[in-house]
């Protein structure tokens, strides 16, 4: 049997936070789909108010196949080069 100590501290991670945007007329966003049923329809509903009450310009749709993961670096990286800001969220 092997035990494990979960008092032990992970790796120590030094995460900021994004600077707040000034304002979202006009900006791009992209949607993070988890592949959850009705997360696309969610995410482009939800899109479809940000293009109406700021001209928003919406990105192709980013994916990820494990609503319980994290989204791989790489998808991460593209929406940051591609997006102003990313909206996800679950579909259930």
């Amino acid at each position: 049997m092997q035990l494990y100590d979960p008092t032990v501290a992970g790796p120590e991670r030094n995460y900021t936070r994004a600077a707040a945007l000034a304002g979202l007329e006009g900006k791009t966003i992209g949607l993070l789909e988890n592949g959850k049923l009705n997360a696309l329809n969610m995410l482009r509903e939800t899109a479809a108010l940000f293009e109406q009450r700021h001209g928003c310009i919406v990105a192709p749709v980013f994916s990820k196949t494990n609503a319980s993961a994290p989204a791989p670096v790489e998808t991460l990286q593209a929406a940051a080069n591609d997006v102003d800001f990313l909206i996800t969220g679950l579909g259930d």
